[in-house]
């Protein structure tokens, strides 16, 4: 079988239905992976930024981090790269206008769905959805513009497969180098395209944040307030951009981030 490949993202391409759920399930790395120990890694003082490249990512990635974060009363500030604007193609429902501002409106529902004692500030860095890659200069300005010395940087895994993802990881890691800032990074396509043991994501430095069960509660019903991506749209023929069985693969109660300590 001739292997898909793209110019961004090699050959971590999303497409097909991806692994399946029981795969994960079963694997012994998550099993046996060490746990994300918040306060050992993140100074008390911290402010933590997550640097999400659409709506949505902050939930999918760290719906339960944030959480967490929250409860142990970590400041925590979010950065949308893009509003999402280019999911729908052709669509006369979803048009790049309406989505300008549905798609940040679903942020702040799926956010005030959560448990938090703070409400969270929402900074937007007006990347043009679908070209972080051509605009990745920008980004790294205005992202550098807003940070602070006492930052941890938290942002989608640098060979995540979708090419935002990647370039708003690598942007991220970039900056964290410059301004002596940590660094930790999710998972959240990588579910899809990768395999257990895949030699493409280092495991070595995977940790897992394991949810209880009221957390994985609030996260599922936080992640389904993004009605524009969980749902059909009659006026194009394409399958939701967050079809049930990729939901329920990123809705597990664990997240995992990579960091060196």
């Amino acid at each position: 079988m001739d292997v898909i490949r793209h110019e961004i993202v090699g050959d971590r391409v999303i497409h097909g239905e991806g692994t399946r759920l029981e795969e994960w399930r079963s694997c012994q790395i998550l099993q046996q992976m060490p746990e994300f120990d918040i306060p050992k890694v993140i100074p008390l003082d911290a402010r933590v930024c997550i640097i999400a490249p659409h709506p949505d990512d902050e939930i999918l990635g760290c719906g339960g981090l944030i959480q967490r974060l929250d409860k142990l009363g970590y400041q925590i500030i979010l950065f949308a790269v893009t509003n999402g604007t280019a999911s729908h193609p052709g669509s006369s429902l979803y048009t790049p206008e309406e989505l300008n501002q549905i798609r940040p409106a679903e942020t702040r529902a799926a956010l005030e769905a959560l448990p938090l004692k703070q409400n969270i500030l929402r900074i937007a860095l007006d990347i043009q959805d679908g070209k972080v890659a051509e605009q990745r200069d920008v980004l790294q300005q205005h992202l550098q513009s807003y940070l602070q010395p006492n930052d941890v940087l938290i942002s989608t895994f640098v060979h995540d497969g979708h090419p935002d993802h990647e370039i708003t990881g690598q942007v991220t890691q970039q900056l964290a180098t410059e301004l002596h800032l940590p660094c930790i990074q999710v998972l959240i396509w990588a579910w899809h395209w990768a395999t257990p043991g895949d030699t493409r994501i280092p495991w070595t430095v995977a940790h897992q944040l394991k949810l209880t069960e009221e957390e994985l509660q609030y996260k599922s019903r936080a992640a389904r307030c993004f009605k524009s991506q969980i749902e059909l749209d009659p006026t194009i023929d394409q399958s939701p951009i967050l079809p049930e069985q990729a939901l329920q693969r990123i809705l597990q109660p664990w997240e995992v981030y990579l960091y060196e300590q």
